[in-house]
């Protein structure tokens, strides 16, 4: 990895411009931050390693998760408050969630929903309650966190908190909504006069004594240095693309499918750590679960010993982070013709079985499991379901059913995940970057993928837009005011 060392501000021979506050990055956090940084009077001039706007932003399915009662859920006969979402994000989030961040996103909701409005944000107001990704074309709301499933649905009176920004004709995985998020936000930007830069990767951090007053940017091979007056937000993503990185703080995400851009590359991340900042929980990261959500609830998750050891109707990213670093990938899922039809029904999607047998007995020989143990598995669960329960997972009774040959199993053992890193700087409620004495690093500030934010280890769909977008906006406020 090359050196992010900072340079002194008086190695610097000549600055190529100076701004007020420079952004480094332009997906949901940098956007935000320019909008904000630009509203409270700062010339605001961002740059972004890529060809144009977006980063994973733009490849995600748009999500944003946002409760209390917003307009849409109201619209679609939704019952929440601000002390519901809150302790469900404290719950699903955690361990050691932020508290104060949480506390001041869900008091704030609201008005975040409106300020997405105002950016030309369209979400409609319908709700979607099947198991999947992302909701299909037409609506607006849905359940991106298990708040409906064990054990939240016990914690507080569940709601459906993800908003999903209006998109015809989407792709999932080719074109989703995220994309309409990033292109009102860059509209935003540019209408409010912010400069944006592409092609332009940031190197190192200029400061004056321990004060960061600009940086050193790259542009085809040129370098030049930009001063920062106010102050610099880093909002460069994540670490995603870094194979040493992830070795270092979280290995069990190597070797899987990253979810956003080679710009993931955790530099920004680095940068911040070399002017002596503190980060905070970069051990963690999301993974997707490898199969399709409307299957998932529909069978039965096993491990290598073909024992359950997860609710299969949770929030499948939660059931995706305990396949993989509480079973290291090693799983099984075990389901029946009427999963597998009630799935191409819900959702489309054709299941293609790895083994399928009417007898228990010869898919444990299949799949190396110790004689017996597939029987017990589903003997037990079946028992149970015949009587609306599952005192093993507490699967919700909507989707208990006894399984009847014939059965197949998916082998999902070392299947390649969807992963992304969601731990980085530690900042601030306003998007100060802490150091490890918890003081500001004096004119550094950050937000989105580059910072440890609400989604602290656990995740919900949604949360790294919410996150982005609304404590970009407070380190744009912030470092406009610095």
């Amino acid at each position: 990895m090359s050196s992010v060392a900072p340079l002194q501000a008086s190695e610097v021979g000549d600055w190529a411009f100076e701004t007020d506050v420079l952004v480094v990055g332009f997906g949901a956090a940098g956007a935000s931050a320019s909008i904000e940084a630009a509203a409270g009077g700062a010339d605001v001039h961002a740059v972004d390693a890529a060809g144009g706007w977006g980063g994973a932003t733009a490849m995600a399915g748009g999500s944003i998760y946002l409760g209390g009662g917003t307009p849409i859920q109201r619209a679609c006969g939704v019952e929440d408050t601000v002390e519901a979402m809150f302790a469900f994000l404290r719950a699903a989030t955690g361990p050691d969630p932020d508290e104060a961040k949480l506390a001041v996103y869900c008091e704030n909701s609201l008005e975040h929903f409106d300020w997405l409005v105002r950016c030309g944000v369209p979400f409609e107001p319908r709700l979607w309650t099947e198991p999947s990704w992302e909701a299909p074309s037409g609506y607006g709301l849905m359940f991106t966190g298990g708040e409906n499933a064990y054990p939240f649905a016990d914690i507080a009176a569940p709601a459906p908190r993800g908003h999903v920004p209006a998109m015809t004709n989407k792709k999932p995985g080719e074109r989703s909504a995220g994309w309409v998020l990033m292109k009102h936000l860059a509209d935003t930007a540019a209408d409010a006069g912010v400069h944006t830069h592409y092609n332009t990767r940031v190197g190192r951090l200029v400061v004056d004594g321990d004060r960061v007053v600009g940086a050193e940017v790259v542009t085809f091979g040129e370098r030049s240095f930009v001063k920062a007056r106010r102050g610099l937000v880093l909002s460069a993503g994540g670490f995603g693309a870094n194979e040493a990185m992830l070795a270092q703080h979280s290995p069990r995400l190597l070797g899987n499918h990253l979810t956003g851009t080679d710009g993931d590359d955790g530099s920004a991340i680095r940068m911040g750590q070399a002017v002596g900042a503190a980060v905070r929980h970069m051990e963690a990261g999301q993974t997707a679960f490898p199969a399709d959500p409307a299957l998932l609830c529909r069978s039965l998750l096993l491990d290598r010993h073909g024992n359950r050891f997860i609710n299969e109707d949770g929030y499948p990213g939660r059931v995706g982070q305990a396949s993989l670093f509480r079973q290291d990938r090693q799983i099984f899922l075990l389901y029946d013709d009427t999963a597998n039809e009630e799935t191409q029904q819900a959702s489309g999607y054709v299941v293609e079985p790895t083994w399928v047998s009417d007898d228990l007995a010869e898919l444990e020989t299949e799949m190396g499991l110790a004689p017996g143990a597939l029987t017990a598995t589903v003997g037990l669960y079946n028992a149970a379901a015949e009587k609306g329960e599952d005192p093993v997972c507490h699967k919700s009774a909507r989707w208990l059913r006894p399984l009847k040959p014939p059965y197949g199993v998916l082998d999902l053992r070392n299947a390649m995940f969807s992963i992304f890193t969601t731990g980085g700087l530690y900042t601030s409620v306003h998007g100060e970057v802490l150091s490890l004495d918890g003081d500001p690093v004096p004119g550094l500030y950050a937000a989105g993928r580059t910072t440890s934010g609400i989604p602290a280890w656990g995740y919900c769909s949604g949360t790294s837009l919410g996150d982005s977008t609304f404590f970009g906006r407070r380190a744009g406020r912030a470092v406009a005011s610095g």
